[in-house]
């Protein structure tokens, strides 16, 4: 299964950059986004250390809550095990 992460800009240096996610932070690469198109503050999908797609605060934060219960599920399970 293939994961795409959602972080937030805090610098750019075209083609690269740092994104922020839940305390971490990581270096990625932007080059599949448009330089014009990217600003700190943005939020991006992160996949394999690539931003893949921007999205704003309302959708990074629904994938978190669901990334979130789907953590939690599966700690569960594994407790139950």
């Amino acid at each position: 299964m293939c994961v795409g992460v959602p972080m937030k800009m805090i610098d750019i240096n075209y083609p690269a950059g740092t994104a922020e996610a839940k305390g971490v932070t990581r270096r990625i690469g932007l080059q599949l986004i448009p330089e014009e198109d990217i600003q700190i503050g943005d939020y991006v999908i992160v996949h394999v250390g690539f931003a893949i797609e921007k999205l704003d605060r309302k959708q990074a934060d629904e994938i978190w809550n669901m990334l979130d219960e789907m953590l939690s599920i599966a700690d569960q399970e594994e407790e139950d095990a």
